[in-house]
């Protein structure tokens, strides 16, 4: 067969690409690096090397066909195809592709490999879908498929794709696995089309719902476009390639595709994917402002491009579009998104500015059901209902525009989309300052490159490959969420005008601020959306410390500015206004910990302390009232009473560090009010009503707390367990109550409901406890808890567990999984003025933390732990910087410079190991 000029060019552009995305491709196919022989072809048009050219799909373009015939009888000839490596690869999967071509079936063979061992492989489609074939890790030198079973002439493959098994890893990306607990994540959790914190966050979406499976779900078999945005109560600007004609006004359920995850690869930073339906493979990758996509088309066909502006998606509600056609490559506009559940601003528009690499024949647009063709511009309606009575979902009208591509088997369409919170004129500016070029690829590698770094700051050797898939993934999360929505200038969103209704803030009003510039004149900071901060002093707070100090400093930085906007440290910020999410003033132990820790530098530490002492006051976020200040407790809740005390004693901590001992005396014993709230029958701490009666007696009831109960929360004053310890009657009390609670547990894998059960690792209130022994003198029962809560609650990497279920927040889950994994913890926050480490025993052999020396003194911090294994739970003995060290903390000046913590394990507990000092 042979190809026009215009189908060959657009083959070796498409071959040069693949060539380019397979040496990115982190632990994707390996095939293209092999060598290929094979049985007597149809031509050179179907050689040998097509096998392995990474065009799939493509009916009779990149295809293996083989000069077999069937005889008259049914006969064939047993074609068969290998590939060979020059160095030995250890592989645990292979998929293959038949040939799209319904004349010509393969439908099963065999796989041989060098190592002697051979799978047989039946029912493989006759459309070209992707057989997988799964198995134990081998190490082989070759593999070869041989057709036993087929119909028709030339039988042959599309593709064979090879993948390596962990042991073949070659960097920190290729051990993040997007899939875990996505059939119960929320809208915001499954981010590929993003950069480490980056304000465009654009994935693919399957389920449009917010909680329990929404935005991407793994389950699912249908996607149903591409948002941009998918944050905290903020999401817009959906995007869906199709082909042919197709009626946008009938909305995504018309739309949408069916697509396979055999043909995804799904990375940070990279998502690619084949839309049955259109037969198209879309790739997607970002810069920090930027959506890059690359559309491959394996038919001639219309392609259509829908940018969808109206309408429900996942968090938020698009209504009141505006899009202008800048030229026939270029659009630009905007849309309001609103209906936040949880709260926030009540309108906020995204601005936006899209680009394609080639000229499109036409655009046409659509607002509800009525379409318009070959359009300059369009102007969407800002009408919108409630959903559900009482909720703040609302339904809205599809809007947008399409753009119109005549393409030919082989062509490919980029398109780029910049997003501003602010204006069209500075999403315009972060394109061209960001991506001012049409080189996917670059972007791609640019984009794993940036993840890596990021990544690769904690190294780990040693553990299961499960252990170091799900501690990579947990890295992920946490760096994942909490997107930028500053510009590239510096601009920003302030939306903390307006009025306060519940979690909302009503009639907020857009003012366009600026970053504060250095003495280079560029922004010291970012400004964030952001899930609540609520309760992140046992996670976010601590890993951020170790590994990323900068992160922390940058957030408590754009906190501050918050305030310094709106008079309020923001809970959840939310496209720079605040949703008034969760309790208390979860700000305050973030902003100290860094302070306490020395990386407090991109605000001055007597300003955030003035901002935070003002909202610990009546009229602050911390809400704290007359009786509260006066009793002790708030009425009513002992979840909040607990949560402002930690905030108190934290703030009490910047108090005396910044010489101010009446403010630290005031607030010290403002966060021993808790202690009004111990219920002496119970041994637990119980809720109060205003006249000082106990609001119930049952102490798994979730009334009266926040997401908790008495058996999970009492343990959460983690400033003072001595003094919980003295009203129980001492540590052995303590631990006998939070012993038994953990075995009531146990068998549930740790993980309840909101509110449910003894002790549960779904959710922030119950995250410390498996630490909270190594206050009461027990350290090995923190060394055996936390291993059996990291194992049984986080330890799965299935896409439907991973992290208890319920509430990954944007990384907090994913940060305890990872400090357990660590073996690190810090019970206080590191919001002690002499902040420390809790020692438990790491899961890895080897942890390399590659310290940030624009904050600490050292180049990197280093633990090993000798004789590892799930049996050897306990530390025996341990050193630091080979000194004998017999406490079950070291102190955070300690590991700033940098250094070596070596740990002996073993089977049976060292009782007398970290029992005797607490740290101060």
């Amino acid at each position: 067969m042979s190809f026009s000029s215009h189908q060959k060019t657009a083959i070796i552009t498409f071959l040069f690409v693949i060539i380019l995305t397979n040496s990115y491709a982190g632990p994707g196919n390996i095939a293209g690096s092999a060598k290929v022989t094979a049985s007597a072809r149809l031509g050179n048009d179907f050689a040998e090397s097509n096998v392995n050219d990474g065009l799939v799909h493509f009916a009779n373009l990149g295809e293996w066909a083989s000069d077999s015939k069937m005889n008259f009888w049914g006969g064939i000839d047993y074609p068969w195809v290998q590939l060979n490596w020059d160095s030995p690869q250890t592989i645990n999967k292979v998929i293959l592709y038949d040939r799209p071509d319904l004349e010509t079936h393969t439908a099963g063979g065999t796989l041989f490999f060098s190592d002697g061992s051979q799978i047989s492989v039946t029912a493989i489609d006759n459309n070209g879908a992707p057989k997988t074939i799964e198995f134990a890790d081998k190490k082989i030198e070759w593999i070869k498929f041989q057709v036993t079973d087929g119909n028709g002439d030339n039988l042959g493959l599309s593709e064979i794709e090879v993948f390596p098994a962990p042991k073949n890893y070659k960097d920190y990306v290729s051990w993040v696995d997007p899939y875990i607990e996505t059939t119960r994540g929320r809208y915001f959790y499954f981010v590929t089309g993003s950069r480490p914190f980056g304000m465009i966050s654009a994935a693919p979406m399957t389920r449009n719902k917010n909680q329990m499976g929404g935005g991407y779900n793994y389950n699912s078999t249908e996607i149903l476009g591409f948002p941009q945005v998918h944050g905290w109560m903020l999401s817009g600007i959906d995007l869906m390639p199709t082909t042919g004609e197709v009626d946008p006004s009938k909305g995504e359920q018309h739309w949408k595709s069916k697509f396979l995850h055999d043909d995804e690869i799904v990375q940070p930073g990279y998502h690619k994917v084949f839309l049955q339906d259109y037969k198209i493979w879309v790739e997607q990758t970002a810069t920090d402002r930027v959506s890059f996509y690359r559309f491959s088309y394996t038919e001639d066909t219309l392609a259509n491009i829908l940018v969808n502006l109206g309408g429900y998606l996942g968090t938020t509600t698009m209504t009141d579009a505006k899009v202008a056609k800048v030229s026939d490559t270029e659009i630009e506009g905007s849309v309001n998104t609103t209906g936040r559940l949880w709260g926030g601003p009540d309108n906020v528009r995204i601005y936006f500015v899209a680009q394609f690499d080639k000229e499109f024949q036409n655009l046409n647009g659509w607002v509800d059901q009525k379409k318009y063709s070959d359009i300059t511009g369009l102007e969407g309606t800002p009408d919108s209902t409630p959903r559900n009575a009482g909720w703040s979902y609302k339904d809205a009208p599809t809007t947008g525009v399409s753009a119109l591509f005549n393409v030919k088997k082989g062509d490919q369409i980029r398109m780029k989309i910049s997003i501003s919170y602010t204006s069209i004129e500075n999403a315009r500016k972060n394109l061209s300052g960001e991506c001012d070029h049409w080189n996917f690829d670059q972007v791609r590698k640019e984009a794993k490159d940036e993840w890596n770094e990021w990544l690769g700051k904690i190294d780990v050797k040693g553990g299961a490959d499960a252990q170091k898939i799900k501690f990579y993934t947990d890295l992920w999360h946490t760096l994942l969420g909490r997107h930028k929505i500053d510009d590239l200038s510096g601009d920003y969103p302030d939306y903390t005008q307006g009025k306060r209704v519940g979690s909302k803030t009503v009639d907020a009003k857009l003012r366009i601020r600026s970053i504060p510039k250095n003495d280079m004149g560029n922004p010291k900071f970012h400004m964030y959306n952001s899930d609540a901060f609520w309760l992140t002093q046992w996670n976010l707070n601590i890993l951020w410390g170790l590994a990323w100090p900068g992160v922390l400093d940058d957030f408590s930085a754009s906190l501050v500015q918050y305030a310094d906007n709106g008079g309020l440290l923001p809970r959840g910020p939310n496209a720079g206004g605040y949703s008034y999410i969760m309790t208390g003033c979860p700000a305050t132990p973030l902003i100290v910990s860094a302070y306490t820790k020395g990386v407090l530098t991109k605000v001055g530490s007597e300003h955030a302390y003035k901002v935070m002492k003002t909202n610990h006051m009546p009229g602050g976020m911390l809400e704290a009232d007359d009786h509260y200040i006066d009793k002790g407790y708030f009425a009513g809740n002992a979840g909040r009473t607990l949560e402002a005390a930690f905030q108190d004693w934290s703030l009490a901590q910047m108090a005396q560090g910044l010489k101010k001992k009446n403010d630290a005396s005031y607030f010290l014993k403002r966060s021993e009010g808790w202690k009004n709230l111990y219920n002496k029958e119970q041994s637990l701490i119980f809720p109060k009503d205003e006249n000082g009666k106990w609001s119930h007696s049952d102490p798994l009831s979730g009334n009266g707390w926040v997401e908790a109960n008495a058996w999970q929360a009492t343990w959460s004053v983690s400033h003072d367990i001595q003094g919980l310890s003295a009203l129980m009657g001492g540590n052995d009390k303590l631990f006998e109550k939070l012993n038994f609670a953990f075995e009531q547990a146990e068998p549930t894998d740790f993980i309840f409901a909101y509110g449910n059960g003894y002790v549960s690792y779904a959710n922030q209130p119950g995250c410390s406890n498996a630490h909270v022994f190594n206050y009461a003198g027990k350290p090995w029962l923190s060394q055996y808890w936390v291993r059996k809560v990291n194992e049984q609650a986080y330890g799965a990497i299935t896409p439907d567990k991973g992290y208890g279920g319920h509430d990954e927040d944007q990384g907090q889950m994913g940060g305890v999984s990872a400090l357990m994994s660590l073996g690190l913890f810090s019970l206080r926050g590191t919001a002690t003025l002499n902040p420390v480490y809790d020692i438990t025993s790491p899961v890895f052999d080897e942890v390399v933390i590659k310290l940030d020396q624009n904050y600490y003194q050292g180049k990197e911090f280093v633990i090993k732990a000798y004789n590892n294994s799930k049996a050897n739970m306990y530390i025996q003995k341990a050193t630091l910087n080979g000194k004998l060290h017999d406490n079950f903390w070291f102190s955070h000046k300690d590991f700033s410079k940098g250094g070596i913590l070596e740990i002996w394990l073993g089977p049976q507990p060292n009782k007398t190991w970290g029992a005797k000092e607490l740290p101060n």
